[in-house]
């Protein structure tokens, strides 16, 4: 370390200063305070480095807890002095160029250990001087008077100068005598403890078995039993100690006194109280933790038959705005007053409030009536967030999305209930916020399936799960196969095949709709070749169909990558039908169409799918490099009765016509009889596909289609 002046040297000498003058007076050292000091040194120097040291070194720490112990530094004031001492100091003198959150976390962390390295040492003393004490007193019967003299008096300088505190009573409860330290526990002196009986004593914090084990002892029973056990001092305060308690016999082995040996606990206590509220709540609002409410939720399921459950899971809408306009102190104020109002919604018994963390809270209450608890602790909830929240001189107005699981306890573990609510409130804020919503085991479902789905996508395309079925495209002038469009499945382990409604949307979301595209692409463009080659085109070269997502459309790789396939497959491009739909064209600008064109100008055919369903301008028909419009099914439905709908007969004429005089061909899509494919003929519809002419299946069955078509 460097030895300039103000430098970590000279830094480290004042924080050992301070140390020794709030711990000097309370130490029984010999040695002078400067003694003492220098004593100090290395055991702050090494506190010091545990704050920088890469990994935690609890070890480290404890001894120096016990440095202080071997330092005959063992009044319990000693530890807490050093722990207030070492939490002010140590990051303020130690780590300035650093962190310092982590840093402060670093030193609770250190004086958390360096209180249990002090207690275990403490504890070790105290055991010695609680065995020699016994070996003393033991040693003090059964002798002759001189022995008794000289015994009496090592047990008195052992009684007197012990740093425990030690009592003697005898069989009816009296106290006979204690000693200074016990004294100074009690904050009393010698003549008001003495003659009081130990009955007496009693806590409402005492064990249920600590008074059966004293009657045990006085009977004789048991030689000796240990408890932690409460006393109220005259102050009003309470001290906490480990209490030991001795039967201590005659020469002939009778029951004559009864000998108690107390280590003072209470700092320590109040440290792990202090350490564990910190642990179990939230710094920001001080309500309960996700700790915490796990807790409280797990025992409130685990609850005895007839108990119920209910909780309220809420998400503030619209937080994320507030925070990124207002910056996150002021978001943190907004938490801390939206905390307090949720916290009086907690009336009744059995109910608390708690924050998971950001903008989420939930809310749970217990009780054998929770159906109705639930909904009036979820009305109160969503009246609290009405009134505006004042910030900085704005009114802001904050609104939840709550979502409500109920249900009686012992059916469903912590998490399931958490990931129940956690759905719930989505669909809430699905539906547009500022809403509650009722927990449904059906959408819970779906949403776990779609989650799972959504998990299982990016690994399914590399374990080939994936597999492409072909509809076929019948000409409805002559009947023959004019083409495929190639659909894709999804062969999943649990689920079986799924179809592309399950999981284009979600592969869409996560972006894999990409990759996907490519791969079904390259499969279909394959598939295209090996047709070719196997028919040598008969009745003119087959064309796939692909679809073709908005996502993909926005891809910066979209042409290089469809050409790039094409050229290796060795297939042209008019073999390829690209189907966009409607709705992902309307009011696209130039830049969107800009690929289109490109792949149109290769020679590429371009599918308008889905059209008539996209409520589109049809002027915006001439800007389209579109070759193909494919009539939606809902067109021809009408057409499966006889006689067939006017109206879709005249919208169909309608459409053809127009489509026709703009040099654009006609697809339309779901025909399921003869009478629907006949009156679309008639109307002029150059190509059909439906289940009157096949079902998506493996290529094969197109390719014995087509060879019907050419034999025919």
């Amino acid at each position: 370390m460097s030895a300039e002046p103000d430098g970590p040297e000279d830094r480290l000498r004042r924080l050992t200063t301070i140390w020794s003058r709030a711990l000097f007076p309370v130490t029984s050292t010999s040695l002078t305070r400067a003694e003492f000091e220098d004593l100090l040194l290395p055991l702050a120097r090494r506190l010091s480095e545990l704050l920088w040291a890469r990994n935690y070194a609890a070890d480290e720490a404890k001894a120096v807890g016990a440095a202080l112990v071997e330092a005959h530094c063992t009044d319990p004031e000693a530890l807490s002095r050093t722990l207030d001492c070492v939490d002010a100091y140590l990051v303020l003198y130690c780590g300035q160029d650093g962190p310092q959150d982590e840093l402060r976390m670093r030193s609770s962390r250190l004086q958390h250990a360096m209180s249990a390295g002090f207690a275990q040492a403490l504890r070790e003393r105290t055991l010695a001087e609680q065995q020699a004490i016994a070996q003393a007193a033991l040693a003090a019967q059964g002798v002759v008077a001189q022995a008794l003299h000289a015994s009496e008096a090592r047990f008195r300088a052992v009684f007197e100068g012990a740093a425990i505190g030690i009592g003697i009573a005898d069989l009816d409860g009296n106290v006979l005598q204690v000693n200074e330290a016990l004294l100074r526990m009690f904050g009393v002196s010698g003549q008001s403890l003495r003659g009081r009986r130990i009955p007496d004593w009693t806590h409402p914090e005492d064990a249920p078995q600590t008074w059966k084990l004293y009657e045990e002892l006085v009977r004789g029973e048991r030689e000796h039993y240990h408890v932690e056990k409460a006393f109220n001092r005259p102050d009003g305060t309470v001290l906490w100690t480990n209490l030991t308690v001795s039967l201590l016999r005659d020469a002939d082995g009778n029951p004559q006194y009864q000998l108690a040996l107390m280590e003072d606990t209470t700092e320590r206590r109040l440290l792990h109280l202090r350490l564990r509220y910190e642990a179990t709540h939230d710094a920001l609002t001080g309500l309960p933790n996700r700790t915490l409410f796990f807790e409280r939720l797990e025992k409130a399921l685990a609850a005895r038959e007839g108990q119920r459950f209910g909780l309220c899971y809420l998400d503030l809408d619209g937080f994320k705005t507030i925070n990124d306009s207002l910056g996150h102190a002021a978001g943190d104020r907004l938490l801390v007053e939206v905390a307090d109002r949720l916290q009086s919604c907690a009336t009744a018994p059995g109910e608390m409030v708690a924050r998971l963390g950001g903008d989420e809270f939930v809310a749970l209450t217990t009780g054998p009536g929770t159906e109705r608890e639930v909904d009036e602790l979820a009305e109160r909830i969503m009246s609290a967030l009405v009134a505006p929240i004042s910030i900085d001189g704005r009114d802001l107005l904050v609104r939840g999305s709550l979502g409500i699981v109920e249900g009686p306890a012992g059916e469903r573990t912590a998490a399931e209930v958490l990931r129940s609510a956690d759905i719930t409130m989505y669909r809430a804020k699905s539906a547009g916020g500022n809403r509650s919503e009722l927990a449904d085991p059906e959408a819970d479902a779906r949403a776990i399936t779609r989650h799972g789905l959504t998990t299982a996508l990016p690994t399914a395309l590399e374990r080939g799960e994936f597999f492409i079925e072909y509809q076929p495209l019948v000409h409805l002038g002559d009947g023959s196969v004019r083409g495929a469009e190639a659909l894709v499945r999804w062969l999943h382990p649990q689920h079986g095949v799924l179809g592309p409604d399950r999981f284009i949307p979600l592969a869409e979301h996560t972006g894999l709709i990409v990759p996907l595209g490519r791969w079904v692409l390259e499969e279909s463009i394959r598939q295209a070749r090996a047709w070719r080659e196997r028919d040598g085109e008969p009745a003119g070269p087959l064309r796939i169909n692909v679809n073709l997502s908005p996502c993909q459309l926005t891809h910066p790789g979209l042409v290089q990558d469809t050409v790039e396939i094409l050229e290796r497959a060795g297939v042209t491009p008019d073999a390829l039908c690209l189907e966009v739909t409607e709705s992902a064209l309307i009011g696209a600008d130039d830049d969107l169409l800009k690929p289109l064109r490109r792949l149109a100008e290769m020679g590429i055919h371009i599918a308008l799918d889905d059209f008539g369903t996209g409520y589109s301008n049809l002027a915006n028909l001439r800007r389209l490099p579109v070759n193909v419009l494919k009539l939606d099914r809902s067109f021809t439905q009408g057409m499966q009765q006889f006689p067939a709908d006017p109206v879709d007969l005249k919208i169909v004429e309608g459409i053809v016509s127009l489509a026709h005089s703009l040099d654009l061909a006609v697809t339309v899509e779901g025909v399921e009889t003869g009478a629907q494919a006949e009156q679309l003929r008639i109307l002029g519809c150059d190509t059909a596909q439906g289940w009157y002419y096949a079902r998506p299946g493996p290529p094969d069955r197109l390719h014995e289609l087509a060879l019907v078509d050419a034999a025919g």
